[in-house]
């Protein structure tokens, strides 16, 4: 596996013989390697993964707020999926081997949002919810057709600019009566608008 090259060009305990890097050399090597093989598993090693335990997530609700905190708007991606289909979705991903829940939150809203976005993710971030997506639809309000996920939702404010990046075709802000639409929520797939409304009740928001 990609990992177990990885983690050898790394030194563990009992390695003294080699001269030793700076640190920040060894940084700059894991986040190459998390850049260049996402979740350190091949295609055909993450499908086997997929087949036989679930898969942890974080979802990430972007969210502006007016000087008293109050949340006044709900930002949304537009995304084409594997089939064609164009459907708002929130900024989602996986967490990596070894990657702590706060890192990987912040690695997904700068993949998808930009580094100008500015997130304001706490020290210690709670999730609003747990949503789990099972490949059969109807067992959760939450589906994946690729795999059993189980996703750490968090309600994120955004002070920057969003830019889309990765295989995101626009962004956009909505007010939380426009993003509890019926139009809205159609356009979101797998159960993610349900997770929008449950993220605006939280916030004492919901319509």
């Amino acid at each position: 596996m990609e990992r177990h090259a990885a983690v050898a060009n790394l030194p563990g305990p009992g390695i003294h013989h080699r001269r030793r890097r700076p640190v920040a050399q060894y940084d700059r090597a894991v986040t190459e390697i998390t850049e260049t093989a996402p979740g350190w598993l091949s295609p055909e090693e993450l499908e086997l993964t997929r087949a036989r335990m679930p898969i942890l997530y974080v979802d990430a609700v972007p969210v502006r707020v007016d000087s008293s905190g109050m949340v006044t708007h709900v930002g949304l991606l537009l995304r084409i999926g594997a089939d064609g289909t164009i459907t708002r979705a929130l900024v989602s991903g996986r967490v990596l081997y070894h990657e702590r829940v706060r890192d990987a939150l912040i690695r997904h809203l700068e993949k998808d949002l930009g580094p100008t976005a500015l997130p304001n993710v706490p020290a210690s971030p709670q999730p609003f919810t747990v949503a789990e997506y099972f490949p059969k639809p109807g067992i959760t309000p939450f589906h994946d057709p690729r795999q059993h996920a189980v996703s750490l939702a968090y309600i994120v404010p955004v002070a920057g600019e969003c830019r889309p990046r990765q295989d995101a075709l626009d962004f956009a802000w909505f007010t939380p009566e426009e993003a509890v639409s019926p139009m809205v929520q159609q356009e979101m797939a797998g159960g993610q608008g349900i997770l929008v409304k449950q993220a605006l009740a939280h916030v004492g928001r919901l319509p």
